[in-house]
């Protein structure tokens, strides 16, 4: 077992896990932040997406050893209020039907307006395509990256 400091929304917080543990794992079970969800555990579903780093990485494959001093920011780290263009976005285009993947849906979003924040229908669905949807709202994912887009 080892002692990592984790840079998670904005605050630093101390783990002790076996080197390869998944990130997931940590912030789910030794920090409590549920908003994270398990998914396939092979990074092919995305509902395990967080930012590292202001990128899009799958949770369930990151080891905590890999994370080093990059920032984590996760669902809840997106908006204190949960007020941020995507999540209101979302709401606005009625995006979650059983709601499991919203949280790796829209932070795979945050990450693709923060290096593009106007992007393309084509851009959007590209990027996108590693987030699987069981109930299938990828047009409303679309429509309300657009509209968040246009909001930033």
């Amino acid at each position: 077992m080892e002692n990592y400091t984790l840079k998670i929304n904005g605050e630093s917080h101390q783990v002790t896990a076996e080197e390869d543990m998944p990130l997931l794992w940590a912030l789910r079970d030794l920090l409590g932040m549920k908003g994270t969800k398990f998914g396939c555990g092979q990074a092919l579903c995305g509902a395990c997406t967080v930012l590292v780093g202001g990128e899009a990485m799958r949770s369930c494959s990151l080891p905590v050893s890999a994370v080093g001093d990059q920032e984590v920011v996760t669902i809840e780290g997106l908006s204190a209020k949960g007020d941020h263009p995507l999540q209101s976005a979302w709401i606005e285009h009625v995006v979650p039907q059983c709601g499991y993947c919203q949280s790796g849906q829209i932070m795979n979003a945050a990450a693709l307006l923060q290096r593009n924040p106007n992007p393309s229908d084509q851009e959007i669905e590209s990027v996108m395509a590693g987030n699987l949807c069981r109930c299938g709202t990828y047009n409303r994912i679309k429509e309300a990256i657009k509209t968040a887009s246009s909001k930033l």
